[in-house]
């Protein structure tokens, strides 16, 4: 227990069903940066990949599941795809897009994203003019990516299921594995 203590910090969680707050002692505090999603929000996470990646904490709690897993490259892309999407000033989207082909499309990148030879192939067309939508078709490609392969094992990792309170030692209480 003490070298669970060492890597985790506890973490209040505002309960949905209560307003007293939830005590968890294996909930890594860091990445979440003293946000308190509700445990009905953390629970859609596992409902919905959508809802996980439209909330800034599941992002949080994912990239850092994902760097567990050495795929931290794929959610960074995107969100650096994201914010691409947001620049209005045509300078700043060509520097942007310069980046972010050199962080994670150009074949030299040591965080380079596993693309088709199709879409590496539209991105370098998009780069002789870039946009705001430079790398939208690698992008999708991307989330699909995370869906289908990283959000699987994202749901079934001890992480979120001490987030979700899935667990027989759990507050929650939802589930009882041994016979009485």
């Amino acid at each position: 227990m003490n070298k669970i203590v060492v890597y985790f910090k506890g973490l209040a969680i505002k309960n949905a069903d209560e307003n007293a707050p939830t005590k968890r002692d294996l909930v890594n505090a860091e990445f979440l940066d003293g946000e308190q999603p509700t445990l009905e929000e953390i629970r859609s996470w596992g409902k919905s990949f959508d809802k996980l990646m439209k909330s800034s904490a599941g992002r949080k709690v994912f990239q850092n599941f994902l760097r567990s897993e050495f795929s931290e490259e794929n959610i960074l892309f995107w969100l650096a795809c994201e914010d691409l999407k947001k620049e209005g000033s045509a300078e700043v989207v060509e520097e942007k897009a310069r980046l972010i082909y050199e962080d994670y499309i150009s074949i030299l990148s040591p965080r380079e994203v596993s693309l088709d030879s199709r879409v590496r192939e539209i991105v370098n067309r998009n780069m002789i003019e870039p946009t705001t939508h430079t790398f939208d078709e690698a992008q999708i490609q991307i989330y699909t990516l995370m869906h289908r392969d990283s959000y699987p094992r994202f749901l079934n990792s001890q992480k979120f299921k001490t987030l979700a309170q899935l667990q027989d030692n759990s507050n929650a209480g939802s589930k009882a594995d041994s016979p009485t």
